[in-house]
C-alpha cells in the first residue's frame, strides 16, 4: 500500500464531514471508544490540552505547542483540517507524522477499521493518538474537530482545557443559537479540570458557569482579564502587543483576531503554571524566563509548529496574503482587516461552502474591491453560480473563473504595485492556494 492509497483509504472509509458535510457527520462516541480500547488507551500515556472553539481554536493549539516546545517538552498536536497534506494534522515537534507510519497503522488496523465502519476522523483521531504514545511525547495538544461533546477528540482526561469563542457555525449539528452551540463546547469540561474561557456572551457565560458547576471545576474568564492592553500592526507586518507586566511582544500571526486569542494563550498559560508544568517562579528571574519563552513563541509559532493560512503574508508587492477564515464569526474581522491594510486597491480571490452562512459574510465584504469568484473542489462547496447570485445582490464587482489558482492569476495581472491580494473565504481555498503555489 502506497501513502496515497491508504490516505484515500481513510478518506473513503465512510464518507469524512470535510469533503460531504452532513452525509459524513457521525454523532456519538461509540466507535471512538472501542478503537481506543483495541489500541490501549494510549492517551493515557502522556498529558494533554483540550482545545475547542468556533474561531480561533488553530492558532491557541499551535501557539500552546510552540510554547511547550520551547520549554523543553516533547509536544504532539493534533489539528485539522490540513492545508496541503494529510501529514500536517499528526505532528510532533512540529514535524508531520511519516508517510511510512501511516501507511503501516492503515495496513495494521485495516481489518479492525472495517469491522466497525469507522469514520474518517474516528480512525485519524485514533492514529494521532497512538502515534503520540509510540513517539513517547510529554504532551499533547489535542484541537477538537466538531463541537465538542461528541467529537471523537472528547475521550481524553486533559489537564487543561481551553475553549476560545462561541459563533453560530455548524448550526445543523450544534443548536440554532449561542448557547446551544455554547452547550455542546462546553461537552469538553471535566471534573475537576481547569477551563479557560476565550470569548463570552451572557448567555454563553451562564452554559459555561453551569457546566464548570456540575463538574467541579476551576473557571477562568479571559476577557475578565484582558492583558492586552493594545496592539497594532508593526511597519515590518507583524503585530505588536503591549502585554500587562511584559510591555512590548511581537508575534508572527498577524490578524487583529490574534488579539482576543493571545489573551486566551496568556491566561492558558498562566494555569500552566499554577499546575506546575511551566515555572512560574514569583522572583524576577523566574518571570524573565517564562516571558521569554511567550515572546519566542509567539515569534516562531509558525517555523516551530508548520501553522499557516492565519493572514499568511504570500508577496510584499502586490501585497498577497491569505487566510482561512470560513464563517461570520471569523469574517467580522478580517473584513475589517482588509478594509483598513493601506493599499491602491483590493482584488479578493473569494469562495465558501454553501453550509456556511454565506449571506451574513457578504455583507461584511468591502465594497471598494474587485473579486474574484471561483469554486472550490468540495462537495460541499456553493456553486459560482449562486455565488455570483449573492455577489450581485451585494453590488460586489465580480468576474467569475475555473478554478481558484486562475482567479488568482487574473488578480494578480490585474494587480499594481501598491496593490492588495487576498485569498479566502474558506480553507479549502487557502488549501487549493498554497497547494498550487508550491508546486
Amino acid at each position: 500500500m502506497t501513502y496515497n492509497e491508504a490516505t484515500e483509504y481513510l478518506y473513503n472509509q465512510r464518507p469524512s464531514f470535510e469533503r460531504h458535510g452532513a452525509a459524513g457527520y457521525k454523532e456519538g462516541l461509540r466507535n471512538t471508544i472501542i478503537l481506543d480500547t483495541h489500541l490501549e488507551r494510549p492517551h493515557r500515556h502522556y498529558m494533554t490540552i483540550h482545545v475547542a472553539g468556533t474561531n480561533g481554536k488553530g492558532s491557541c493549539s499551535h501557539t500552546l505547542a510552540a510554547f511547550l516546545q520551547i520549554c523543553g517538552y516533547k509536544v504532539g498536536l493534533y489539528t485539522s483540517p490540513h492545508l496541503v497534506d494529510f501529514s500536517e494534522r499528526i505532528r510532533v515537534n512540529g514535524i508531520p507524522i511519516s508517510q511510512d507510519y501511516v501507511v503501516e497503522f492503515v495496513e495494521r488496523e485495516k481489518e479492525f477499521i472495517d469491522s466497525l465502519n469507522a469514520s474518517f476522523f474516528e480512525v485519524t483521531t485514533a492514529m494521532a493518538f497512538k502515534y503520540f504514545e509510540e513517539q513517547k511525547v510529554d504532551i499533547a495538544v489535542i484541537e477538537v474537530g466538531l463541537g465538542g461533546r461528541l467529537d471523537c477528540t472528547n475521550i481524553i482526561s486533559p489537564i487543561l482545557s481551553v475553549i476560545t469563542n462561541i459563533g453560530l457555525d455548524h448550526t445543523q449539528f450544534l443548536g440554532d443559537t449561542l448557547a446551544k452551540v455554547a452547550g455542546e463546547k462546553a461537552g469538553i469540561i471535566k471534573s475537576k479540570t481547569p477551563v479557560v474561557i476565550g470569548e463570552y456572551t451572557e448567555d454563553t457565560r451562564k452554559v459555561f458557569e453551569q457546566k464548570a458547576k456540575d463538574e467541579n471545576a476551576p473557571i477562568i474568564f479571559a476577557d475578565d482579564d484582558n492583558m492586552i492592553e493594545s496592539y497594532k500592526i508593526g511597519k515590518d507586518g507583524f503585530i505588536e502587543y503591549n502585554i500587562r507586566n511584559m510591555g512590548m511582544v511581537k508575534g508572527v500571526l498577524s490578524g487583529i483576531y490574534q488579539a482576543k486569542n493571545t489573551n486566551t494563550i496568556l491566561h492558558a498559560i498562566i494555569q500552566l503554571g499554577k499546575l506546575g508544568v511551566v515555572s512560574m517562579g514569583s522572583d524576577e528571574r523566574s518571570r524573565e524566563m517564562v516571558n521569554g519563552e511567550i515572546r519566542k513563541a509567539m515569534m516562531h509559532v509558525n517555523s516551530l509548529t508548520g501553522l499557516r493560512g492565519r493572514w499568511e503574508v504570500i508577496k510584499e508587492h502586490p501585497y498577497v496574503v491569505c487566510d482561512t477564515g470560513h464563517n461570520a464569526h471569523g469574517w467580522t474581522y478580517l473584513s475589517k482587516q482588509i478594509a483598513t491594510t493601506p493599499c491602491d486597491k483590493r482584488h479578493i480571490v473569494f469562495s465558501m461552502l454553501e453550509d456556511k452562512d454565506v449571506n451574513a459574510v457578504m455583507k461584511m465584504l468591502p465594497k471598494n474591491a474587485i473579486y474574484y469568484l471561483s469554486q472550490v473542489e468540495c462537495q460541499r462547496a456553493m456553486s459560482i453560480e449562486k455565488l455570483a447570485a449573492l455577489a450581485d445582490e451585494y453590488h460586489l464587482p465580480h468576474k467569475e473563473y475555473n478554478s481558484i489558482w486562475e482567479a488568482y492569476t487574473e488578480a494578480i495581472k490585474a494587480a499594481s504595485h501598491n496593490d492588495m491580494v487576498f485569498v479566502g473565504g474558506s480553507s479549502y481555498v487557502v488549501a487549493e492556494f498554497l497547494t498550487k503555489l508550491a508546486q
